[in-house]
């Protein structure tokens, strides 16, 4: 099973991106929810997709026995460095979600944020379920959120998104192009990643940014199919269809075993 050149999350989420990402993200996840998920269904847990540390840092400060695994070592050496300087011991592993193999099963397994979406395709989905399903213990359980996103307005389109780093230089984000897929769920947006340093030199990345979103009723199937069972979706009345912009949660379990 191979991916297409690029539609790695791993080669989107390296380099300028890694160094720009946590300046110049367009939105911050609630750690609380999964404070709350890892406490209500219990330790070990394991956040996929962890990135530059958050939330699981701050799960990590609560005291819960929480790991980290993300496919971008750029991302991963911020995380580590945030945990150095929050004097926080943390375990953070370097793989894709499709390819799990780690020592340890856990009890609870969740996502930060739609992290899941950023798989290209239904196959690398599914495959990535059947990873989570091999290291989720029997009493265990999975959170995904999801998001079905809108497609970007024309009028953002080229409009700069901009933030100061440390050392003084200008971060910047640009969309330049989207195509919204209806038919394959997929969302390509072509993204521009600027840093000009207070001497004038630049750097600039120009990169894919791909959504490949879910919905209940998809993932449902995709789970199904991976041994896993919905036990619930937040919220309740969002069992089918996602509509565009709208946010939902599903929760997984093992699926019962038939005699």
């Amino acid at each position: 099973m191979d991916r297409t050149p690029g539609t790695e999350a791993a080669d989107f989420y390296g380099g300028l991106v890694a160094d720009a990402y946590a300046l110049l993200k367009s939105e911050t996840f609630d750690a609380e929810r999964y404070v709350a998920f890892v406490d209500t269904f219990g330790e070990p847990g394991l956040e996929i997709g962890c990135g530059d540390g958050h939330p699981l840092l701050t799960l990590v400060a609560a005291t819960l026995d929480v790991e980290g695994v993300d496919s971008s070592p750029d991302m991963l050496a911020r995380a580590a460095d945030a945990a150095d300087a929050a004097g926080l011991e943390v375990e953070l592993h370097q793989a894709r979600m499709e390819d799990l193999d780690l020592r340890r099963s856990y009890r609870t397994i969740y996502l930060a944020g739609p992290t899941f979406e950023l798989l290209p395709d239904d196959e690398h989905a599914l495959a990535a379920l059947h990873a989570m399903r091999r290291h989720l213990r029997p009493d265990g359980t999975v959170m995904i959120p999801l998001w079905t996103p809108t497609p970007t307005d024309p009028a953002v389109l080229g409009v700069a998104r901009e933030a100061f780093d440390g050392a003084g230089a200008l971060l910047r984000y640009t969309p330049l192009a989207e195509h919204y897929d209806v038919a394959t769920r997929t969302r390509t947006t072509r993204v521009l990643y600027e840093r000009i340093h207070p001497n004038g030199r630049g750097e600039r990345v120009e990169r894919d940014w791909i959504i490949h979103w879910q919905t209940p009723r998809t993932l449902a199937g995709l789970a199904r199919d991976a041994g896993l069972a919905i036990l619930m979706v937040h919220p309740e009345e969002d069992l089918l269809e996602g509509t565009p912009g709208e946010e939902s949660t599903v929760y997984l379990q093992h699926a019962p075993s038939t005699p």
